[in-house]
């Protein structure tokens, strides 16, 4: 009896370690849990939030509500009229420590309706288990993910050594002035005493997750070109048109040479500038069109031009001035927006992904222990609201939990499927447990202070 009933003891000392192990790395979701998760998210996806006319009041009213199902503080901050963002706080038992911050955008960008197999703010669950929604990636996954984690962590009776702010913040996808700019500078922000932000990342085809540690700053430049008018027959030197096609030219040598470092693996996309004809403006209108034996005046040409942080932005700024529309030319320039590539101490606003960090190491170390994999940290190739809070020297990292997925923000049929929408929960779980309960001495010091 004894002999038999050894083995069948260890067998049961495994059995409950292994169920430990696993109840670390995010339980599975019961059949019954999985549908109200999914249904919770399509509610979110229902509401229409894009521009330009996003029903910002009613996704408000959609994330109070669930965050007082889950006992969360909150407040509505209005920093532009019509435009609120939503601030959660889930106190922690050592308030004076550095917070977390989980950021995420409730707007979304236009879509058309018939380029779509489902309607585009239906949220259809399709057969195959795609969420095909205007937002399902970019990024309304990512503001539910956050509070369904907080809701399972709640749930095990978890408590956070540090306190968790959750900011659901507007108007991202028109460059986030009225949002999350005028948040990070707000006296409201300075009194979180934020240590290290999340925000969105991007979808990967690959089975691993994509990080960022920094991104492409905009440079939205609108360049000028004058000259006289003449006949549409005629040959001549410096007309407006010939001037502007002139640095059309120029700009489409360099990116040419900035594409080809991607194409031959040189450098990843976030790494080069980027350069991309977004308008042309010339010509005199006419009933039918335009005039089409008149030689125009005036020319315009709209970039949108993205500039990593290792750029030496000085350089590129000659470039424009010389190459690009010169003076000689009869040519002006002017940026509709021009963001820094440096912070407010004059880095470039980039954060650490590496062992000098303890908040990358901890990103690392609960993606693994979720049963995730990273893939190499990378620079954003286009904008996010992370950039707000680099530029104040903070830590961001930009990422969303969808692996296996084509990358789809802004295209027609964006969707994503159930089961790694659930997977990101329990990655989320995982991350705010190890940030929430970090421990760090300088910190510790500064509470006793």
């Amino acid at each position: 009896m004894a002999s038999t009933f050894a083995p069948i003891f260890l067998l049961l000392l495994f059995f409950t370690a292994a169920v430990a192990e696993h109840a670390t790395k995010g339980a599975a979701f019961a059949p019954d849990e999985a549908d109200a998760v999914i249904s919770r998210f399509q509610e979110y996806l229902r509401i229409d939030t894009a521009h330009p006319s996003p029903d910002y009041a009613a996704a408000a009213a959609f994330l109070r509500s669930h965050a007082e199902s889950l006992s969360l503080q909150h407040q509505t901050l209005e920093f532009v009229a019509g435009k609120p963002l939503l601030l959660l706080k889930w106190p922690g038992r050592r308030p004076s420590l550095p917070s977390i911050l989980l950021n995420s955008h409730t707007d979304v960008v236009p879509a058309e309706p018939h380029k779509w197999v489902h309607p585009p703010f239906s949220a259809a669950l399709a057969p195959d288990g795609n969420i095909h929604a205007r937002g399902s990636q970019d990024m309304k996954c990512v503001g539910m993910q956050y509070l369904e984690a907080i809701r399972r962590l709640k749930a095990d009776g978890f408590v956070p050594d540090r306190t968790i702010y959750l900011s659901f913040v507007p108007d991202e996808e028109i460059g986030g002035t009225d949002g999350a700019g005028e948040f990070a500078v707000s006296d409201t922000f300075k009194q979180l005493k934020v240590g290290v932000v999340l925000d969105e990342g991007l979808a990967s085809p690959k089975p691993e997750y994509r990080v960022f540690y920094g991104e492409r700053c905009p440079w939205w430049l609108m360049i000028k070109a004058q000259g006289a008018p003449g006949h549409g027959a005629k040959l001549y030197d410096g007309s407006a048109m010939e001037n502007v096609m002139k640095s059309v030219e120029s700009m489409r040598r360099f990116r040419a040479a900035q594409f080809d470092l991607v194409k031959t693996g040189v450098k990843a996309e976030g790494e080069v500038v980027s350069v991309n004809l977004v308008y042309l403006k010339a010509g005199t209108p006419s009933p039918t069109g335009f005039v089409m034996n008149l030689q125009p005046s005036e020319a315009e040409v709209g970039l949108d031009i993205r500039v990593p942080p290792n750029t030496d932005p000085k350089a590129l700024e000659r470039r424009i001035a010389e190459e690009w529309a010169p003076s000689s030319r009869n040519m002006t320039y002017e940026f509709k927006q021009k963001v820094s590539v440096f912070d407010m101490f004059g880095r470039p606003a980039i954060t650490s992904a590496d062992s000098s960090n303890p908040w990358w190491t901890l990103l690392e170390e609960a993606i693994k222990k979720a049963n995730g994999k990273l893939s190499k940290p990378e620079i954003f190739p286009a904008s996010t609201d992370a950039r707000f809070f680099r530029e104040l020297g903070i830590p961001a990292f930009g990422f969303s939990p969808m692996a296996n997925t084509p990358i789809l923000l802004h295209d027609h049929n964006e969707f994503l499927n159930k089961d790694e929408y659930l997977k990101g929960i329990t990655i989320y779980e995982s991350i705010i447990r190890a940030f929430s309960s970090y421990k760090d001495s300088d910190d510790e010091s500064r509470a006793e202070l």
